[in-house]
């Protein structure tokens, strides 16, 4: 596999949505991570740190279709998929397809929708296909996730349901700006839209490859032995009521696959792991009693703590 293409991709997508989203540099990455493992994120964090601008500086850097869905109590699972209607010009039902026909999709404000409208959503983000009046039908291909939620305000929401959550690959916060971010953010806010003037970056080969290949990072018995610790770890301790799933062990293992790729690397190390396992990890472990007010980032970070990191012999 060819290291210095996944580098050059990661790259090129950080330095273009640099343009428009200042000093999330991080998240950028964990998203392209989660674009090249064919998973779909839940962006969870207070309004106005950018989220959807994020998303759409996102969808116009690697050159993909973008659309964005308001989720609102009255949204049905029909406006998302798409409805048969009759064509009196053609004198037959015809499929109208729904804004869930696209490459990179912006579900904004998820729990405000109901959990009919949500579950709407299951079939696409885990199947990658959607059935309208018995009628299966494959989406395009690549095709992402991206939803967002505020986790402060809960009037009027219906939070999403761990079967749901647990498709999502990973959920990240955005986070406040320092002081010098802000300032730039207030500098570039004097201009024009900015995100109107993003172009792709890169190809369609290059998307259809990194894609394709990411797979192919190789790990050893010590560090594979390390992330299973990992997850086992958040299985049998006692505040844990719901440990992490095999399709959690799955997307960490895919997950530092892509990471040590796009670092430069075809193999993984434990530190790949420890970096995306509080994205990956964070929305699949469920707290008890009291713990649940716990901050879910710094209990995962003190799982990994606890385990000891394999060390390469000299």
């Amino acid at each position: 596999m060819n290291i210095e293409a996944f580098v050059n991709f990661k790259d090129k997508i950080i330095r273009n949505v640099s343009k428009v989203i200042v000093g999330k540099d991080e998240v950028i990455e964990l998203v392209t991570v989660a674009f090249i493992c064919g998973g779909h994120i839940l962006l969870e964090d207070v309004p106005g740190l950018g989220k959807t601008m994020l998303v759409r500086a996102f969808a116009k850097t690697i050159g993909c279709d973008f659309k964005r869905i308001q989720f609102t109590p009255d949204l049905l699972p029909s406006d998302l998929t798409g409805i048969n209607f009759y064509n009196q010009k053609v004198g037959d039902f015809q499929f109208k397809p729904g804004p869930i026909f696209t490459n990179i999709l912006l579900a904004d404000e998820i729990n405000r929708a109901t959990p009919r409208t949500q579950s709407a959503l299951l079939e696409a983000m885990q199947e990658r296909q959607v059935t309208t009046d018995g009628v299966t039908r494959k989406l395009p291909e690549p095709f992402m996730v991206l939803a967002t939620q505020n986790p402060i305000e809960s009037f009027g929401t219906f939070p999403l349901p761990e079967a749901q959550l647990d498709r999502f690959f990973m959920r990240v916060k955005i986070g406040y700006p320092t002081r010098e971010e802000e300032i730039e953010i207030v500098n570039r806010n004097k201009k024009l839209d900015l995100i109107e003037d993003l172009e792709s970056v890169v190809s369609l080969e290059e998307i259809n490859y990194v894609r394709s290949v990411y797979n192919e990072v190789r790990i050893s018995k010590e560090v594979m032995d390390y992330l299973l610790d990992i997850i086992e770890k958040t299985r049998n301790i006692d505040v844990v009521q719901l440990g992490v799933s095999p399709r959690g062990t799955i997307a960490l293992f895919k997950a530092s696959q892509a990471y040590a790729a796009i670092n430069g690397r075809d193999y993984i190390i434990p530190e790949d792991i420890k970096k995306v396992a509080p994205y990956v990890l964070n929305h699949r472990v469920i707290l008890k009693g009291l713990s649940r007010d716990k901050n879910i980032y710094s209990f995962i970070n003190s799982v990994l703590d606890t385990i000891k990191v394999p060390v390469e012999e000299v």
